[in-house]
């Protein structure tokens, strides 16, 4: 693919549907995951926010994954010709909850694509709106963006951490370890082995070490939450 604007800017549009089953093990592997002790998922339980990621996980063939993991090209994001990718950021807004049991619909389009250049090199910001829908109609909307980056030079120095606010209300501290990173990358069917293949990260792609899951991230705040605050309502997360 072509790294001008003018190119990339022929994907904002696409679009693809997906459909899927809101199935209880997932969620039941979830829990374990994040070492709660919740009873049995069954029919007509509400599916805590942000599970929706444990389902439409990726499809592609052994044969069309590319080194770092992810599929190489084709589907519904365009084929990036700069080699590492990660997750930027997102927007998501809970309309009404989704059980289990329910027949779930995707439909995702590219909303927007921006290229910038940073002091890193090229930079390209990939933004999708996903709108998940039951037999009530949508049940969430979310706006992911996904970033596009070249390889460091081999003389980059690292990137300074940012230091993590200190006026939370309550706070619960979790050290993510190998198995965490690895049993939420299998839950999602996510192969990107940034997350679970140290000399992968570090001598190919020059992080420090594996990175926690953007959507990992997400989910243990707001599973903090929800052990804080059990019967409090997300209506959005940013």
């Amino acid at each position: 693919m072509n790294s001008e604007p003018s190119a990339w800017h022929e994907w904002i549009g696409r679009a693809e549907q997906r459909v899927d089953c809101v199935t209880a093990a997932p969620l039941a592997a979830l829990s374990a995951t994040l070492d709660r002790d919740d009873p049995a998922p069954r029919p007509g339980d509400l599916l805590p926010p942000p599970a929706h990621w444990l389902y439409f996980t990726p499809r592609a063939r052994a044969s069309e994954i590319g080194p770092d993991g992810h599929a190489r090209s084709g589907g519904l994001l365009p084929p990036a010709p700069l080699p590492r990718r990660m997750w930027a950021g997102g927007r998501l807004q809970f309309i009404h909850p989704l059980r289990v049991g329910d027949e779930i619909t995707r439909n995702s389009r590219i909303a927007d694509i921006k290229v910038k250049s940073g002091r890193s090199g090229t930079l390209v910001f990939v933004t999708v709106h996903h709108a998940i829908a039951n037999a009530r109609g949508v049940a969430l909307t979310e706006e992911h963006d996904i970033v596009f980056r070249d390889l460091p030079p081999s003389d980059a120095p690292p990137a300074k951490a940012t230091p993590a606010p200190t006026d939370e209300t309550f706070a619960r501290e979790i050290v993510p370890d190998p198995v965490l990173l690895f049993r939420y990358s299998a839950l999602t069917f996510n192969g990107h082995r940034i997350h679970y293949d140290r000399s992968y990260v570090t001598e190919v792609e020059g992080y420090p070490g594996l990175i926690v899951h953007g959507p990992l991230v997400a989910t243990l705040l707001l599973d903090l939450l929800r052990r804080q605050r059990p019967d409090a309502q997300v209506q959005r997360f940013n």
